[in-house]
């Protein structure tokens, strides 16, 4: 790509117009590691080398677990095999992130101007790398889905600032078959979207055939190339008004690059640019984008976004907590009082609704806080007054967090007049009594918190090299 094509591409990025569609050649292995899903392939011929295969066997390149698959369903039971892959997927995605999440990966959920995505992969590394900056709203496609598990893209989800929309084209790894993996289920999966079968997403699919795709690694065979491509588009491919960028590891098959340069003209085809690569300039392009935007946001090009160093954070900083029937002004002037030292929005999880959340909503607040680096809750003695809250609950969610870390997380914010942090005795309050309690009034930080914030925007946007050295 010149540089002209990348000022295209970041444009549409920036004016939220582009989605990317995630494949199995980003699952790329660490420290010279294979792909994830050549790995889980050999795994499971190991498992089953009683049944007659040779688990040293060449696999084709990027259809590792097809190939596994296609040569062990002669021999076992094919319900037990969706088991066995899900399995395996646990078993070497089992870990912290830093160790099993592959860079493309990470570097791609940083990008926050990415708010709907899909993945043609049924593991969670994704999910998992976009929940260090936001919340997740996980949306499957599978035919076979319990009708209760069905859901669609939220009519609303421009409006959910901090959370990402991710769809599982080809379902979601559990064991049961309710994934593709073999390519008899991918055709299944197609099949049921054409037909408008059980559980298709077709709010989600409304929106992709509104936006360019930017599909990454995907590996398409000819059949399933031409058939995404027309289903994310609505009209015709040679009369369509949107653009695709094609970037794949291997030259795509010969018939397909034949068919997009004939019918699909603004289907832009990168085989000389791994996908792991493309990924990798994309992010530093777009850091470098908003570093610059950054220093431009106040007079003279520096501004209070200039207090804190403009690096892309990897996962929302803050999660702010907070009883909403007796605190939600409080909470909404230490908001702004993040967004004015140069935090954005995108790196805030503060849910401004008035009512008790339902099961959906509550979810969605966990995982925010399962994300999120910092987490700020205020204490009031109104909250505290309160017999039964939700914000209780999502103080223990806090607190359980908490236990498995080795850092710091937890930093109680008291947004009364009054600093007597002895006085707040509730009882998931409990383990924060040793805590250097920050004071904000009515939510305004004073000079020691504002400092201490400031000083924890620092740290998470020092590079993770640098946090481990510290």
């Amino acid at each position: 790509m010149n540089e002209a094509a990348w000022r295209r591409l970041l444009g549409q990025i920036r004016d939220g117009m582009v989605v990317p569609v995630v494949g199995a050649q980003l699952l790329v292995g660490a420290g010279g590691q294979p792909p994830l899903q050549s790995r889980v392939a050999r795994l499971l011929l190991q498992w089953h080398a009683d049944d007659g295969i040779d688990p040293d066997m060449p696999l084709p390149a990027f259809r590792e677990l097809q190939e596994a698959v296609s040569l062990l369903k002669p021999r076992v039971n094919l319900q037990d095999l969706y088991g066995d892959v899900h399995a395996a997927l646990r078993e070497l995605t089992a870990g912290d992130d830093a160790a099993v999440v592959p860079e493309p990966i990470r570097q791609l959920a940083q990008i926050s101007d990415f708010r709907l995505l899909v993945t043609l992969t049924p593991d969670e590394l994704l999910a998992r790398s976009l929940r260090r900056r936001c919340a997740v709203n996980e949306i499957v496609h599978s035919p076979r889905l319990p009708t209760s598990e069905g859901r669609d893209l939220p009519l609303d989800w421009q409006s959910r600032a901090g959370e990402a929309q991710l769809l599982y084209l080809f379902g979601k790894s559990r064991a049961a078959p309710m994934f593709a993996i073999h390519d008899e289920d991918v055709l299944e999966y197609a099949h049921n979207i054409m037909a408008r079968g059980g559980h298709v997403p077709a709010t989600f699919l409304g929106e992709l055939q509104e936006r360019s795709l930017l599909l990454i690694g995907c590996n398409f065979p000819d059949w399933l190339g031409r058939f995404f491509l027309r289903v994310t588009n609505k009209s015709r491919l040679s009369e369509k008004a949107k653009r695709e960028w094609l970037i794949e590891e291997l030259q795509p098959e010969a018939g397909l690059t034949s068919f997009l340069r004939s019918y699909s003209r603004d289907t832009e085809v990168l085989s000389s640019l791994p996908p792991a690569r493309f990924v990798a300039e994309l992010h530093r392009r777009w850091s470098a984008e908003q570093a610059a935007r950054a220093g431009e946001a106040g007079p003279g090009g520096a501004g209070a976004a200039a207090a804190v160093p403009a690096g892309p954070p990897p996962q929302p900083l803050f999660f702010i907590s907070y009883s909403r029937a007796t605190d939600l002004p409080r909470a909404e002037a230490l908001f702004q009082a993040l967004l004015k030292v140069g935090v954005s929005e995108g790196e805030i999880w503060f849910d401004r609704q008035s009512i008790e959340p339902g099961h959906d909503f509550a979810q969605r607040i966990f995982d925010g806080i399962r994300g999120c680096r910092y987490a700020l809750p205020l204490l009031s003695d109104r909250a505290l007054q309160r017999e039964e809250a939700f914000v209780f609950r999502e103080w223990r969610a806090i607190n359980d967090r908490q236990r498995g870390m080795n850092r710091s997380f937890i930093f109680p914010v008291i947004v009364d007049g009054d600093y007597e942090p002895e006085r707040y005795q509730a009882e998931p309050v409990r383990p924060w009594l040793e805590l250097d309690f920050g004071h904000a009034p009515e939510g305004v930080p004073d000079g020691r918190l504002m400092s201490r914030l400031k000083a924890l925007v620092r740290e998470a946007r020092r590079p993770d090299a640098e946090r481990a050295l510290a």
